[in-house]
């Protein structure tokens, strides 16, 4: 069925599709699930220590010997702005108030970009594969993992970025739509493109040799038949596997992607000060007078995060960070395994209506 076989062989898979990485809602036991149906398992490390890093890469290695593919942010450090800090901080009172929650939390980051200690931990434990967001690390870290066999994945949201990545050894290019839930990975501008993903994929396939991947409301076999049509070499699906039993999210967030139509979802910097699509709820709308002017990404995840605590142990989604892509209205429930069984059937039929060349 798969007649393009770039990404196959690159990444030794049966099926040219990559479970999105999603720091803070992926787990080992999704991202193994993923790698044992024949796609790359993909792990979000953006919130993770060295130490965690170790006990969640062996956890996941303990459910899979395939490859699998360990994604970290590469974000310019933050700037602290104390004007932004006091006026974030008095906009937020009345919901910590509101949550019960005592005293608003020190402003500092929460995640943190590529650096020596997580490439020791990357380099001793040889996961495949390596993906960034946000650009790329240093060129000698990209460099030691070339040299030690791993594959090099990047987001690119322009035709620019995937250029620069493709001239620093990046291997496969995962082109980021606008439509795509989470963080977008944007980072040779200060704002986003906006370009979607349908228009971005030829874009980048003319842009570059290596193989590029769609990413961004692709949630069904019609999505990934189309990607393919454009020139991807495979698909990178995300939204579609919140809803599965093995995701990390909370029920309430859960249960409103099940719920939801596509139509609700818009980016926001409001949880994290860095642009990222999720379903609209109560926070978002009280916090959009001021989103322009928030502190820097990660700092801001701080503030939210006993909010975000707060929210599921009470099956509250308005104060969740409800990411999404806009093809959510195509999710449904089940396994990881179940999910791409059926994306697959449903390529296979897409493909067996179109009529033979």
């Amino acid at each position: 069925m798969w007649t393009d076989r770039r990404l196959m062989d690159l990444l030794d898979l049966d099926h040219p599709i990559i479970q999105a990485p999603m720091a803070g809602a992926s787990t080992p036991a999704m991202a193994a699930a993923a790698a044992n149906a024949g796609c790359l398992g993909s792990l979000g490390c953006a919130m993770m220590t060295p130490e965690s890093y170790r006990t969640a890469f062996q956890t996941l290695r303990d459910g899979t010997n395939r490859r699998v593919n360990m994604n970290i942010f590469c974000h310019a450090p933050p700037v602290h702005d104390e004007a932004a800090n006091q006026r974030v901080t008095e906009r937020l009172k009345p919901l910590y108030a509101e949550a019960g929650i005592a005293a608003l939390p020190e402003i500092r980051p929460t995640h943190f970009p590529y650096g020596a200690e997580m490439h020791a931990e990357i380099m001793d434990t040889r996961p495949g594969v390596v993906s960034f967001h946000f650009g790329l690390p240093e060129q000698r870290f990209v460099d030691d993992l070339k040299d030690e066999g791993a594959v090099i994945l990047c987001s690119a949201t322009t035709p620019d970025e995937a250029r620069e990545q493709e001239s620093r050894g990046v291997d496969a290019i995962i082109a980021q739509g606008w439509e795509a839930g989470g963080h977008h990975g944007f980072y040779l501008n200060d704002r986003p493109s906006q370009i979607g993903t349908m228009a971005l994929v030829p874009a980048l396939v003319d842009a570059v040799e290596v193989p590029v991947v769609a990413a961004g409301g692709i949630a069904d076999g019609r999505g990934i038949v189309a990607a393919l049509a454009l020139g991807a070499a495979g698909v990178q699906i995300g939204t579609a596997f919140l809803t599965t039993e093995e995701t990390g999210i909370p029920q309430a967030h859960k249960q409103v992607l099940l719920e939801a139509n596509g139509a609700d979802t818009r980016p926001t910097r409001a949880f994290s000060g860095r642009p990222a699509r999720g379903v609209v709820n109560r926070y978002m709308d009280y916090m959009e007078p001021i989103e322009d002017r928030l502190p820097d990404f990660p700092l801001m995840n701080t503030l939210t995060g006993p909010l975000r605590k707060a929210g599921a142990a009470k099956d509250d989604p308005d104060m969740l960070s409800l990411w999404s892509g806009q093809g959510v209205g195509l999710n449904q429930s089940g396994t990881v395994a179940e999910t791409i069984e059926r994306l697959v059937s449903e390529t296979r039929d897409v493909l067996g209506r179109l009529p033979s060349a």
